[in-house]
């Protein structure tokens, strides 16, 4: 895994493409630490891609065979790694971007899942394909599916793993948009400076809001925004914003 800070984002390449990108447990701790160590005083951005034809195929098979552990060790060993990783994707306070070059397979669908936004490459595909190895969706996948794509569509994609293309799966809600190879960049810089734009650390509270929120009954949900709200009138982000719209001018936010 490749990693460099430009223009305020943090770009993590998957490196792997003579193995599609396949995530081995250390892959995922790594970027796991990585996305922890986003800071929205210094990321506005955390941009997510593979290196050659593919997104990422998803746990390293040949990893996978060579193991010799009980559930217990399993667990501490899934825990530490792809769950640490939607952990720390759903918990950044920086938002994540994903440019989908090519297929997103199994955890590689998953970290696109936990991403903020997706964008894919018309011949990209897609599959849910834990079954394929009698496997249970992992790295927040289970979590995450039904109420992205619906419980329904959930349920199609896990149990049979079939692929859908980047078409379908914008329909679905699993990406924003397919996007022409040529374009792919264009549209991914334009978000980002978008997101430059944007009060980095509001941006995390919001996120913060939405994911907290997820499991929660409506009271204890309005209760947590209005706390969050109220935490946020008292900011920077906040002041800032009030007098540009006074003043009738674009705010310069600090983070």
């Amino acid at each position: 895994m490749h990693t460099e800070t430009s223009e305020g984002v943090l770009r993590v390449t998957f490196d792997r493409p003579e193995v599609k990108n396949a995530f081995t447990t250390d892959l995922a701790a790594e970027l796991a630490s990585t996305i922890e160590s986003a800071d929205p005083e210094t990321h506005d951005a955390i941009l997510l891609t593979g290196e050659g034809d593919a997104f990422s195929a998803g746990g390293d098979i040949q990893s996978m065979a060579a193991r010799e552990e009980d559930v217990r060790d399993a667990y501490e060993r899934v825990e530490g790694t792809f769950g640490r990783l939607a952990e720390a994707a759903m918990d950044s306070r920086v938002p994540i971007v994903a440019r989908v070059n090519g297929d997103a397979v199994g955890a590689g669908l998953a970290v696109v899942a936990l991403s903020d936004f997706a964008y894919a490459v018309p011949d990209a595909t897609f599959s849910c394909a834990f079954v394929r190895v009698g496997l249970v969706p992992d790295t927040g996948g289970s979590f995450l599916l039904p109420r992205l794509v619906g419980l329904r569509e959930a349920k199609r994609l896990a149990f049979t793993a079939e692929f859908v293309d980047a078409s379908e799966a914008a329909d679905l809600g699993l990406v924003n948009e397919a996007v022409p190879a040529e374009e792919l960049d264009e549209a991914v810089d334009a978000l980002l400076d978008t997101l430059r734009e944007r009060p980095t650390r509001t941006i995390g509270v919001i996120r913060q809001a939405l994911h907290d929120n997820l499991g929660r009954e409506w009271g204890d949900a309005l209760d947590h925004e209005n706390l969050l709200q109220s935490q946020a009138y008292d900011t920077d982000e906040h002041a800032e914003g009030v007098s540009a719209f006074l003043e009738g001018r674009e705010p310069a936010f600090q983070s």
